[in-house]
């Protein structure tokens, strides 16, 4: 069974690009990829193929222009995305390049059905985008804007009802270790993953992917 994880530095979490890179630790990413893998391959050898094709800074209109490269040309049994955060957070640059909730629908909608084409027994699993208050978010008072990363997290939990796919929630989970440890040992910087957050997100990934995707 191959599995590709697709999305930005949260799934990236620098990954070697090398052509012998991949099925190797280091084209895995030092994050929640990685776990994921080795939970897998507890399990059984040689049953998993995992790909990480997460890109670090990229947009769900980035995933779109490469996905044919990156997921199609791979012929994945699954596909799992998880992206958000950059389309809210590259608003905030000089020259503003974010990604509005309404073309977000758009092209989260076209890389949903374009890819049930491409690859018509495929499996998606779409991850819940995340966000907490840390030195990222905070910074300058910014933090009202980052909110809105809940309600692309609503709309993606929409869509994988509509679609009848996997969606693995990931928010309420967050907030809820927050509150219990405090967000920096999860989110170090309120948008990426330290080992505790990648372990989170592993964790919840495999809950779904066991009991409505691998069946």
């Amino acid at each position: 069974m191959k599995i590709v994880f697709f999305g930005d530095s949260i799934t990236d979490m620098v990954r070697y690009r090398d052509n012998d890179a991949q099925g190797r630790p280091w084209g895995l990413g030092a994050g929640y990829v990685f776990l994921v893998s080795t939970k897998l391959m507890s399990e059984q050898y040689g049953k998993y193929t995992v790909v990480n094709r997460g890109n670090s800074g990229n947009r769900i209109v980035d995933l779109y222009a490469r996905i044919k490269g990156d997921v199609w040309n791979e012929n994945p049994d699954v596909l799992s995305i998880l992206i958000g955060i950059n389309d809210v957070l590259r608003d905030l640059e000089e020259n503003p390049n974010g990604v509005d909730i309404g073309r977000w629908e758009k092209v989260y909608r076209m890389m949903i059905e374009d890819t049930k084409k491409a690859v018509p027994n495929i499996k998606i699993m779409i991850c819940e985008p995340f966000v907490l208050r840390g030195t990222a978010t905070e910074h300058d008072g910014k933090f009202e804007h980052f909110e809105q990363v809940r309600e692309y997290a609503k709309l993606a939990k929409r869509l994988a009802e509509e679609y009848d796919l996997a969606f693995v929630p990931l928010q309420e989970k967050f907030d809820e270790m927050a509150k219990k440890y405090g967000g920096e040992h999860f989110l170090y910087d309120g948008v990426h993953p330290d080992l505790a957050g990648a372990n989170l997100i592993a964790e919840e990934w495999i809950k779904v992917f066991k009991t409505q995707v691998e069946g």
